[in-house]
């Protein structure tokens, strides 16, 4: 055996290096290490920086400030805090604690529940162990070390008899042998450790910055089922600094939080009388959301699309056809039973999950041919999602919501023009509402071919006409290989929030699932029958989450075309009502959304009032004004007005409306 061997870096990097040499000191060699680097990737897997290279195979580094750094930082991050719990509290069984987006959490069964001061405990405990300088180490077992390993914790039993035995990170690679532990060697001689696939930092003292946040119940697995357990919270950024400012961003998504401000405008509420998960929307709201509404629908006729409305629920069979009852079945409310029959059997009727399969029904309904095509069908469907009550989350996630859902038809030599239309369709949108610029545009492709319906000819011609369709607006995009659902690909589209959050919204999909299972057809111009193309699209995604999104984008500030009440007229006297009732009746004559506060409260009451309101403008009225019949204008940004004619600010308003000016970037 030799003694050297050959390694890559980036790029066109090569070094020889002693055989048996870690990744890091490999990227020490090509000169591949630029600041923190806590992991590497090693032919494309991501493995720990202890992991000996064999001759050949390339290394790359990955950086504590990349998404993949940042998974790792905090996956080690939680088995620390999970070291700390039981540490403090010796014996409590813990069940798993993977990173999730900007966090991560672990789950445990104390004898007592959490409070806030144990959170403090924890974390000073954390605090020590990341002191302690504990190296992560990472051992191959067998199924029965596994189980002696963790014996007296049901929930690792449960995991490594069920073949699950690293379900804490089911994104990293498995070990050879099927089942790996991370173990922290503790100063004392002692030893912690947890079924883990890993990779992570190679000590405890690689963790840079961290912080617990809260406590909540989650049932073991996510079944109501199972145990209710106690899940612990926490964030882990690559500097002190980064997290400083996700910190200032979460203090900031508080106050700008939809449900708050939702309270706050009187913009929607979620009775208890009504379920959770369910909104009604107060006139405020319903405003803001006709507005959307009329926009989308305005833009599809103006774009070819033909409107279509569906029933709420479907029968049975319907779902069976579809795939739905198969697939999505625990995403689903509960049938309803009706029409029996004489030995008392009904049919059974299920709450739509989505809209497509209704769709397919009216393209169904007769015989079409090419010169059909392209058929564009769209509707402002509501939908019903069973959604655990777990992941409720306002107008974000819920369990009744309308989706602006269209569904093209096409061959496919019209499928790169249709998706480019749709692309740029989502763009206006988007700008509409003062997203100019998507911050990731994403082209998700097959996922493992055993997953999916389709051909191969097929998917590669959606792929390729997706990517064209991107490549022919001129955008620059990302390629998230194998993450398209298993009916076709597709293109997700995000945009950043005023805060810096990221939001997904827009979503462009093609379907070879629904035209099978309904056995779809068109008639070509030589008289054969062709399986037509089905293209999704939801730009809004869901009109209750985009609503959402831009309530929190705006902190409810919505631009004036939005605002619920665009101009408030405020008297200075009694004395004024007659003239600013004039005001509000020739503004909303005009088709704008003004009204008169009559209320007996101080002038500077009333200003606080409305600044609070979020009303784009106040105009204050007195002698003056309504001798001259003009306004003296209080606007939410810029400058104070005085002695402006009533014809001229209510032109500038409707031109305003008119373009849809989105006024100055949230703060």
């Amino acid at each position: 055996m030799s003694d050297v061997m050959k390694v890559y870096g980036p790029g066109d990097a090569t070094a020889e290096v002693p055989t048996g040499t870690t990744a890091q000191d490999a990227l020490k060699a090509l000169g591949a290490i630029r600041g923190m680097v806590v992991a590497a990737r090693v032919d494309g897997a991501m493995v720990d920086l202890d992991r000996v290279l064999e001759d050949g195979e390339s290394v790359e580094p990955i950086n504590a400030d990349s998404d993949d750094g940042r998974f790792i930082i905090r996956h080690s991050t939680a088995h620390v805090m999970a070291q700390a719990v039981t540490d403090l509290w010796p014996g409590t069984n813990f069940g798993i604690g993977p990173p999730v987006e900007n966090g991560f959490y672990y789950d445990f069964d104390p004898e007592v529940p959490f409070t806030e001061d144990d959170l403090k405990k924890i974390e000073g405990r954390m605090v020590q162990i990341v002191r302690e300088d504990q190296p992560f180490v990472r051992v191959e077992v067998s199924t029965d070390e596994a189980l002696a390993a963790f014996e007296g914790n049901p929930y690792k039993v449960e995991i490594i008899t069920d073949g699950e035995a690293a379900a804490d990170d089911p994104t990293a690679p498995a070990g050879d042998s099927g089942i790996t532990i991370y173990r922290n060697d503790k100063p004392d001689g002692g030893h912690w450790q947890d079924l883990c696939r890993g990779p992570h930092v190679p000590t405890t003292k690689w963790i840079p910055a961290f912080t617990l946040q809260r406590v909540a119940g989650a049932y073991w697995r996510g079944s109501e089922k199972n145990k209710m357990l106690q899940r612990v919270y926490g964030t882990a950024w690559e500097s002190k600094k980064a997290l400083k400012a996700f910190l200032h961003q979460q203090e900031e998504a508080r106050k700008r939080d939809h449900r708050k401000v939702g309270r706050d405008l009187d913009l929607f509420s979620f009775p208890e009388e009504l379920g959770q998960g369910l909104a009604v929307w107060h006139p405020n709201g319903a405003i803001v959301r006709q507005e959307m509404e009329d926009y989308i629908r305005a833009e599809v006729r103006r774009r070819g699309y033909q409107p279509v409305y569906t029933p709420h629920i479907g029968k049975s069979t319907l779902w069976e056809t579809s795939g739905h009852l198969d697939f999505y079945a625990d995403g689903m409310y509960p049938p309803m039973e009706m029409d029996p029959s004489g030995d008392g059997a009904g049919t059974n009727y299920y709450p739509k999950p989505m809209n497509c399969p209704f769709h397919v029904l009216v393209y169904r309904s007769q015989q079409r041919s090419y010169r059909d095509l392209p058929l564009r069908l769209a509707e402002l469907g509501t939908v019903y999602r069973y959604e655990k009550s777990g992941t409720v989350h306002g107008l974000m996630r819920a369990r009744g919501f309308t989706q602006d859902d269209s569904h093209i038809f096409c061959t496919a030599e019209q499928v790169v023009a249709e998706a480019r239309g749709c692309m740029e369709f989502a763009l206006d949108v988007l700008r509409a509402f003062g997203f100019d610029t998507p911050s990731r545009i994403a082209l998700s492709t097959r996922p493992a071919k055993a997953e999916t319906v389709g051909t191969d000819e097929g998917w590669a011609h959606a792929e390729k006409a997706l990517e064209q369709a991107l490549e022919e607006i001129g955008l620059d995009y990302v390629v998230d290989e194998g993450e398209g659902a298993f009916y076709g690909p597709k293109i997700d589209v995000q945009v950043t929030d005023a805060i810096g959050r990221a939001w997904q919204l827009s979503t462009i999909q093609i379907d070879f699932n629904l035209p099978e299972r309904f056995d779809l057809g068109y008639t070509t111009d030589t008289g054969e029958s062709e399986r037509p193309f089905m293209v999704h699209r939801a730009l809004y995604g869901s009109l209750d989450r985009f609503f959402g999104v831009l309530t929190e984008h705006y902190n409810g500030a919505f631009p004036t075309w939005l605002a619920p009440t665009q101009a408030v007229v405020i008297p200075i006297s009694d004395a004024h009502l007659h003239y600013a009732a004039e005001v509000e009746a020739y503004l909303n004559g005009t088709g704008r959304r003004a009204t008169v506060d009559t209320s007996d409260e101080t002038m500077g009451a009333k200003i606080r009032k409305h600044q609070a309101n979020k009303v784009p403008y106040m105009l204050i009225v007195g002698e003056q004004e309504a001798a001259d019949r003009t306004v003296a204008i209080r606007p939410r940004y810029g400058d104070q007005r005085k002695g402006v004619p009533l014809d001229d600010f209510a032109e500038e308003l409707s031109l305003e409306v008119a373009e849809k000016r989105v006024g100055p970037q949230p703060e």
